[in-house]
């Protein structure tokens, strides 16, 4: 079995897989790559619903996912994500 996927790896997959401008990893798992925290911003999320945001990074690291025992995810659009950093 594998080590898990690593944070670089996610991160660049999302990066290329929904044109991030920004994403963010955070390895929940103590480092044993098992399970991660993600922030997604991406224009590709204008006009969709929470649940659409998500299939559409669940279909991007489809195969990462299967193989980590816990995945979570906040996305936003550039819009979203400029009104809550300046909060």
């Amino acid at each position: 079995m594998s080590a898990g996927i690593t944070k670089e790896h996610l991160e660049q997959t999302l990066r290329d897989k929904l044109s991030a401008d920004h994403v963010e990893v955070i390895d929940t798992s103590g480092g044993c790559g098992q399970s991660y925290d993600v922030v997604i911003v991406s224009s590709v999320f204008e006009g969709k619903t929470v649940l659409q945001k998500h299939r559409l990074v669940n279909d991007a690291v489809k195969t990462e996912i299967a193989q980590l025992h816990a995945f979570s995810q906040k996305t936003y659009t550039p819009a979203q994500w400029v009104e809550l950093s300046n909060k």
